[in-house]
């Protein structure tokens, strides 16, 4: 099974709208990963994204096995981060150029990848570090310095001042708690930050809604904006092995008095994704959201 494909949603001139699915061949047709792991035994996943002259920069967290875990749903470790440059956007997804930047290696535990944004000159990745407080650190790229990101890369201190490289020891939380996936964008109306991701403890029913005047906070705790039905008894899909995670806002789809979400599930007993495949599969909703 490959360990990454994409999905690229276009919308029409008179407001229609598609998806279409790629997964990626190799020279004699052979299924592949979109985005081809640059170290043995590792792979990738796509966290976010963003645009920079006609280019889409995509965040990377590395993944491999870990022999160590009981369960085969998270029998997974990270191992550092990257950047890809997609360039041709233009033309067919199979010719897309796409081309690999180191951007933090294995070992720090803390990879920037969760979400990232452009604001002024400069992409910002928010990155998890993985303690047992899970809380998120802000670190950033100039923009002219993306072909060689690891060269570049700075990060929020706790002192509140820019510093080369990361430090996870002495960075800055300016989340008290985050997730591994998550989205930041910015709402004009709101003239603010908005970030949306599941509650930071596992088995959690709750999406939250986070604002900041700035990307480096100060965060507010969270609103829950919305229920997942198939963490809670008697939802529907709800399943006592069914974990749900990865909740992400989706501008590009906002309309008037209303965000659009999605999420992600898995399951315990990875034996149900075979008799139930309405489980491991994108769920999008429309949630009520009024300035």
């Amino acid at each position: 099974m490959v360990r990454n494909s994409i999905g690229i949603s276009t919308c029409g001139d008179h407001g229609g709208w598609k998806v279409d699915y790629v997964i990626r061949r190799g020279d004699k047709g052979l299924p592949q990963d979109y985005f081809q792991a640059q170290h043995k035994d590792t792979w990738y996943w796509a966290l976010d994204g963003f645009f920079y002259k006609n280019d889409l920069w995509v965040t990377l967290l590395c993944v491999r096995n870990s022999p160590k875990t009981t369960s085969a749903a998270l029998g997974f470790e990270t191992c550092g981060a990257d950047l890809a440059k997609i360039s041709g956007l233009e033309n067919d997804p199979q010719q897309w150029s796409v081309k690999y930047f180191p951007l933090v290696p294995d070992g720090i535990r803390a990879y920037p990848s969760a979400t990232a944004v452009v604001e002024g000159e400069y992409a910002y990745i928010f990155a998890l570090l993985e303690t047992d407080s899970r809380p998120m650190l802000l670190t950033r790229i100039p923009l002219d310095g993306l072909d060689a990101p690891a060269e570049h890369l700075q990060y929020l201190s706790k002192s509140g001042s820019w510093k080369p490289g990361l430090t996870p020891a002495d960075a800055m939380h300016v989340m008290k708690h985050g997730n591994t996936e998550m989205t930041v964008r910015y709402h004009p109306l709101l003239k603010k930050w908005v970030a949306i991701l599941n509650y930071p403890k596992f088995f959690s029913d709750k999406i939250v809604f986070r604002t900041a005047p700035q990307l480096a906070g100060p965060w507010s705790e969270g609103k829950v904006i919305y229920r997942i039905p198939e963490m809670q008894k008697g939802g529907a899909g709800h399943d006592k092995d069914t974990f749900c995670y990865a909740a992400k806002e989706h501008p590009e789809f906002r309309q008037p008095g209303s965000l659009l979400i999605t999420y992600a599930c898995n399951t315990m007993k990875m034996q149900k994704l075979t008799s139930n495949l309405d489980i491991y599969f994108p769920k999008v909703v429309r949630v009520p959201f009024a300035k």
